[in-house]
C-alpha cells in the first residue's frame, strides 16, 4: 500500500487537529484528574466518615482505583469500533461521557444526605469516567499521528499527551483557588462542586472544536483497503481478535513501558496530596501549589521530548526517563522530608520533567507499533490493560505502605521495581521511530530504508 495514497495534511489543517486533540484530552484528563485530587482533599470525609482519616483517605483512592478497572473495558470497545468505524466518531462519544459523569459528580449528595448510596453512586460515576478515559487516550493520539508527517511525528503526537499536565494543571488550579479563596468549612460544604460542573461548560468547547477535523487519511486509506478486499469476498477479521493473534509481543512491550511512566505520575501528582500533608505536616495549599508549578513545566517539557523522540529515537529517550526517575525517587521523597515550599516543589518539578521523557514519546511509540486496521485496538489496550496494574493501585499501594511501615522507603522502592519493568520492556522492543503509518499490513519496512538494512535497526 503506498504511502502516497494519503495526501500529507497542511500544516494549517495538522495544527487544527493537534488543538482539537490537546483540547479534548485536556478535558477528559482535567475530569479524570478532579476525582484524584478530590480523592486526596475531600471525599475521604464526605462519602467515607466515621472513619481514621488515613483509612478514609485509602478507602477513597479505592474508588479512585475503580476508575481505572474500566479503562480496559473501554479500550477494548471503543478500540474495536474505533478501528472499524473512525477515529473521530468515538472521540466524540468518549468525550460526552466522561464529561457527563463529572458533571454529574457535581451534584452527587453525599454520604450524610444519602447514607451508603452515595459512595455506590459515585463508584458508578468513576466507573463511567474510567471507560470513557479508556478509549479517549488511544483515538486522540492517532488522530494526531495518523495525520502528521514522518519525521515529526514524536513532535506533534507528544502533543495530546500535553493534555495529562494541562487537565492536571487546570484541575489543580481551580482546586488551589477554592482552597485558597474559601474557608475550610466551605469549601468542604459546597466549593469543591465547583470544579466538577465547570466540566460541562469545558465540554461544550471540546466538542465543538473536535466535530471540525476531518478523519485520519490514514484509517481512510485502510478502510478503503479493506472494504475493496471484502467486495472481492475475501473476510475481515475483527480488530480484537487480529490484534490478540498478530500483535501480542507489542501489547505486552506497551504495558510493560506504561509501568513506571504510570505509577511514577500518580505517585508525584496525586500520593503527595497526601504525604505532604500526613508525613511532611504541609498544608492542603502548599502541596497543591507545588502540582501545580511543576504540571506548568511538566507541560512544557512534554513536546520537547516529543522533539528529542523524532533525532534519537523512541527507545533512547523513553529509556532515559524510566532511568531517571528510578534514580529520582529516594531524592524526591528526601527533599519533601526536608519541609518548604522550595524543596517540595523541586521534588515535584524533576520528577514530572524525568516522567515527561517517557509520556512524550509514548504515543507516536505506542502507535508505530501495531498496524493500521487494528492500530486503535493495539495502542490502547496496551496501554490500558497496564493501567490497571500500575497507575490503579499506585496511591492506594503508597498510602497503604506508608500507613503499614511510617516511612517512604518502601514507596521508594516500589517505584523502583516499575523502572526496572520499564527498562526491561523498551529494551526488548524494535525502533519504530522511521515505520510508516501507511503500511495497513504491518508488512512494510520502515520508510526510506532499504529492507535489509531495516531489519538490522529494528534488531537493535
Amino acid at each position: 500500500m503506498a504511502s502516497s495514497a494519503a495526501a500529507p495534511p497542511t500544516p494549517n489543517s495538522l495544527k487544527k487537529i493537534v488543538a482539537a486533540s490537546l483540547i479534548g484530552t485536556t478535558i477528559e484528563w482535567y475530569d479524570f484528574f478532579l476525582y484524584g485530587s478530590a480523592a486526596a482533599l475531600v471525599f475521604n470525609t464526605l462519602f467515607f466518615p466515621d472513619e481514621d482519616p488515613l483509612v478514609g483517605t485509602l478507602l477513597a483512592f479505592l474508588t479512585y482505583a475503580v476508575g481505572f478497572l474500566a479503562r480496559p473495558l473501554g479500550a477494548l470497545v471503543f478500540g474495536h469500533y474505533g478501528d472499524r468505524l473512525g477515529r473521530k466518531k468515538l472521540l466524540v462519544i468518549s468525550l460526552l461521557m466522561m464529561g457527563g459523569a463529572t458533571f454529574a459528580i457535581g451534584l452527587l449528595p453525599t454520604h450524610a444526605t444519602i447514607g451508603s448510596l452515595a459512595p455506590v453512586l459515585l463508584t458508578v460515576l468513576r466507573l463511567v469516567q474510567g471507560f470513557a478515559l479508556g478509549g479517549e487516550w488511544g483515538g486522540a493520539v492517532l488522530l494526531v499521528s495518523e495525520h502528521g508527517d514522518a519525521k515529526r511525528r514524536g513532535f506533534w503526537a507528544s502533543w495530546p499527551q500535553t493534555g495529562a499536565p494541562a487537565g492536571q494543571l487546570l484541575a489543580t488550579g481551580v482546586l488551589a483557588l477554592l482552597t485558597a479563596t474559601l474557608s475550610e468549612s466551605a469549601f468542604t460544604s459546597w466549593g469543591w462542586r465547583i470544579p466538577f460542573l465547570l466540566s460541562g461548560l469545558l465540554v461544550v468547547v471540546g466538542l465543538w472544536i473536535r466535530l471540525s477535523v476531518d478523519e485520519s487519511p490514514v484509517f481512510k486509506q485502510a478502510l478503503a483497503a479493506a472494504e475493496a478486499r471484502k467486495a472481492e469476498g475475501a473476510a475481515e477479521k475483527l480488530p480484537l481478535v487480529a490484534v490478540f493473534r498478530h500483535h501480542w509481543k507489542d501489547i505486552l512491550i506497551a504495558m510493560g513501558a506504561r509501568m513506571a511512566e504510570n505509577i511514577s505520575f500518580y505517585v508525584i501528582t496525586a500520593f503527595i496530596l497526601v504525604y505532604a500533608v500526613e508525613a511532611a505536616e504541609m498544608s492542603k495549599q502548599t502541596a497543591l501549589n507545588a502540582v501545580l508549578v511543576g504540571s506548568a513545566i511538566h507541560f512544557c517539557a512534554v513536546p520537547a521530548w516529543g522533539a528529542l523522540s523524532d533525532r534519537w529515537g523512541r527507545r533512547p529517550v523513553y529509556m532515559l526517563g524510566a532511568a531517571g526517575i528510578g534514580l529520582w525517587v529516594f531524592p524526591f521523597f528526601w527533599l519533601i522530608d526536608r519541609g518548604g515550599f522550595l524543596s517540595l516543589l523541586t521534588a515535584v518539578t524533576v520528577g514530572l520533567v524525568l516522567h515527561g521523557a517517557m509520556y512524550a514519546p509514548q504515543a507516536a511509540f505506542f502507535s508505530e507499533l501495531f498496524s493500521t486496521r487494528v492500530r486503535y485496538s493495539g495502542a490502547s489496550i496496551g496501554a490500558q490493560f497496564a493501567s490497571v496494574a500500575a497507575g490503579a493501585p499506585a496511591p492506594l499501594i503508597a498510602t497503604a505502605l506508608l500507613s503499614s511501615y511510617g516511612t517512604s522507603t518502601p514507596i521508594s522502592l516500589y517505584v523502583i521495581a516499575a523502572a526496572v519493568v520499564t527498562l526491561i520492556a523498551v529494551a526488548v522492543a524494535k525502533e519504530t521511530r522511521d515505520r510508516d503509518l501507511n503500511d495497513i499490513e504491518g508488512s512494510s519496512t520502515p520508510t526510506g530504508t532499504p529492507a535489509g538494512a531495516a531489519r538490522s535497526e529494528q534488531a537493535v
